[in-house]
């Protein structure tokens, strides 16, 4: 009897420890509020990057000292993009080349690591980075540079499923980290300089069956799918051809690189939609839906809800793929977001009604503001590239000087929020670029362009600077400037800190309020990537991946040569306070 007994009690324990590991809805749900782990890109399915935590902060942090390092080790460093996910003991940190580790979040030991074999040809946009993975149950999931989504064991690293999202031979690569909502894993499709078709596919997270499949490119048909995998269509996205010239809606680019953000009382997605293709606007005259556009979508339907879309006939390739973070305010939900195109908007999270637009930036040129009436540019007709076929021999139509550059006032390094100061902390560059059109015609996997370009300083100053910003007002509350550009995520917390990385290596931290830096560490190579926070057994841990890359050294011309002294690296660190 007591044997059968204690057996009970075994398996009852051995049940419960099982779990507590698996991840949940109600989880993921509640991640921006749990402290002891991070389960989403975002840390919270909203985007907000705030941590309620507040051991860290203002009168502690001089004690704040490294704990362990994470080499990722080989040749294959690059940019590190990663934002770590952590859940029960284990970090999970995707790295370059389709890399994943698992390691013990308190000691840095190698529990694993899966190495994805990517076939050659593969043509990532923007270095071979990856930025980030998702949990659900027991599986970590992230996609890999060949537009495949692989699902792992997160405590042997063993494949569970695999997936194939489309052809990487026709420009389709995956860099993002999926989205967890509602039970179906989101995810998008990078290669917009290929002519690829952009999307949000849903997806079963335990199996990797598609659910439905939404175009963010108007005239192609959604599709869902029934338990057994029997296709049908699910209405087709906008009219075909209404804001298309010809057949350029079937190559129309607006890639959904960057992933997407979820909010649980309006139940819709956000996902930013990339450059219409090709680069030359004069090919494609008309507002070229649903490009460079927030697109909000029904998660149980997979139906687009509204657009707002930020660059009509985008001419400069300002993607809007930029994060929708969404936040309350007196009782209304709200977006906001920081364009590429160096103005920042507030939208109803609902409605996707203009609340507010501004610059973030002090130098933008193709357009003079916003009308908060239409919510449609002003546009400077002499800031757009000129027509080749206009010009004396039909290969190149006038240059002209643009700011932001195509790298944007901000890029892939996202913002944070702050419900307790209320303010948006903005990683924004300033720089410019010349650029000009050419012909150019579609072809399978090659680059689909049209245009030229070289990125150019405005002045010897510095380039990058962390902004507070008012989404009310629309000002800079403080800024804490920075001589490279910035490149990496943001990071707040109840401690009234702001986290964020340099191109030079350090990890630092400013009073929320005024901008004052207060702490910073080198990590020896530049730092790329968003910081995370969390707390085990009363003690609170920082964790940022450290290795200069991304698209400034590759695509930055007179800026990358600016900051062609830096290293690259591939690491993590993690932090907490010394005894």
């Amino acid at each position: 009897m007591q044997k059968k007994l204690l057996s009970l009690l075994v398996t009852a324990a051995l049940a419960s420890t099982a779990a507590h590991a698996v991840v949940t809805d109600a989880m993921i749900e509640n991640d921006a509020n749990s402290t002891g782990d991070v389960l989403s890109w975002g840390i919270g399915q909203e985007g907000q990057r705030y941590s309620p935590l507040k051991q860290i902060n203002a009168s502690t942090i001089g004690k704040l000292v490294p704990v362990w390092s994470f080499s990722f080790g080989g040749e294959k460093q690059r940019g590190q993009e990663s934002q770590p996910v952590i859940h029960n003991g284990k970090m999970f940190v995707t790295a370059s080349y389709s890399r994943i580790f698992a390691l013990d979040a308190k000691t840095g030991a190698k529990l694993w690591k899966y190495e994805h074999r990517l076939p050659d040809g593969i043509m990532p946009c923007c270095d071979v980075i990856n930025r980030g993975a998702a949990l659900y149950d027991n599986l970590v999931i992230f996609a890999t540079l060949d537009a495949q989504l692989v699902a792992l064991n997160q405590d042997s690293g063993e494949v569970v499923w695999k997936e194939k999202i489309d052809d990487y031979a026709a420009g389709y690569s995956a860099s993002a980290a999926p989205l967890i909502a509602n039970g179906l894993l989101l995810t998008g499709v990078s290669g917009g300089e290929f002519g690829v078709v952009g999307r949000v596919e849903a997806r079963n997270p335990k199996t990797g069956q598609l659910v439905w499949v939404r175009p963010v490119v108007e005239g192609h048909m959604g599709k869902k799918y029934d338990k057994d995998g029997k296709e049908s269509d699910n209405g087709v996205s906008g009219t075909p051809g209404k804001t298309w010239p010809g057949d350029l809606w079937k190559t129309g680019g607006a890639a959904t690189w960057l992933g997407g953000t979820f909010n649980k009382k309006t139940g819709l997605a956000y996902f930013g939609t990339g450059n219409p293709a090709p680069w030359n606007s004069h090919l494609r005259k008309g507002d070229n839906l649903f490009s460079t556009s927030t697109v909000a979508i029904d998660v149980k339907t997979g139906q687009i809800v509204w657009h707002y879309q930020n660059t009509p006939n985008d001419g400069w390739d300002y993607d809007g793929v930029n994060e929708f973070i969404t936040y309350e305010d007196g009782g209304n939900v709200l977006g906001g977001k920081a364009d590429r195109n160096g103005f920042f908007y507030v939208n109803d999270a609902k409605t996707g009604k203009l609340v507010n637009a501004f610059p973030f930036v002090k130098k933008i040129t193709w357009a003079t503001g916003i009308d908060l009436k239409t919510g449609r540019p002003n546009f400077d007709p002499a800031n757009r590239p000129g027509d080749p076929t206009g010009s004396a021999d039909g290969k190149k139509g006038n240059v002209v000087f643009s700011a932001p550059s195509f790298l944007g006032g901000k890029n892939q390094m996202p913002m944070a929020y702050s419900p307790d100061t209320k303010l948006f902390y903005v990683p924004a560059n300033e720089w410019g670029m010349e650029i000009w059109n050419e012909p150019v015609t579609y072809k399978k996997g090659a680059a689909y362009l049209g245009s030229g370009f070289t990125i150019k300083t405005l002045s010897d100053g510095p380039i990058g600077a962390l902004r507070a910003i008012d989404p009310k007002t629309g000002k800079i509350v403080w800024e804490a400037p920075n001589n490279a550009p910035l490149w990496g995520g943001v990071l707040t917390t109840g401690g009234n800190l702001v986290f964020w990385g340099t191109p030079e290596g350090y990890l630092q931290a400013a009073d929320a309020k005024t901008g004052k830096i207060v702490w910073k560490f080198q990590t020896g190579s530049g730092v790329v990537a968003p910081p995370v926070t969390w707390q085990d057994k009363g003690e609170q841990y920082i964790a940022v991946a450290s290795g200069w890359g991304g698209a400034v050294p590759l695509w930055g011309g007179d800026v990358a040569k600016k900051v062609s002294f830096l290293e690259q690296g591939g690491s993590v660190w993690v932090f907490k306070l010394m005894k």
